[in-house]
């Protein structure tokens, strides 16, 4: 049974930082392309980052480009999300996913995704 578990979440001043982290089980995790969902208050769940098994490729929406960073540690299972010049605009629920990896891509489609995680709330006060 896959079971992803997202940690970190909390309240924040703007410009100010958090550190996701998501802890995997019951999968090969080298095996799995990772990627952080959000969804914002009345909006669909949107993709924030991904990065493929090896780490080699890395994708990031723009609104979060240059403000967050992906990383994974398949030694440990987990994936992070390092947040920082956090914005009242990134107040969402965030979520952690997995999907096999087949090819070196990260998909950014949320169907493309079959694990998830259950959300971890962030709310940042301006």
């Amino acid at each position: 049974q896959v079971q992803l578990a997202e940690s970190g979440g909390g309240l924040v001043q703007a410009g100010g930082s958090l550190r996701l982290s998501c802890a995997a089980s019951g999968l090969t995790f080298s095996n799995y392309v990772l990627a952080w969902f959000r969804q914002l208050p009345g909006k669909e769940r949107e993709f924030a980052a991904g990065i493929n098994r090896s780490g080699s490729r890395i994708d990031y929406a723009d609104s979060v480009k240059g403000r967050f960073t992906i990383s994974r540690d398949n030694a440990k299972n987990t994936v992070s999300l390092q947040l920082n010049s956090l914005q009242s605009e990134d107040t969402a629920v965030y979520y952690c996913a997995a999907r096999l990896g087949v090819t070196s891509s990260v998909p950014q489609a949320r169907n493309q995704y079959t694990w998830w995680g259950q959300g971890t709330q962030v709310t940042v006060s301006s």
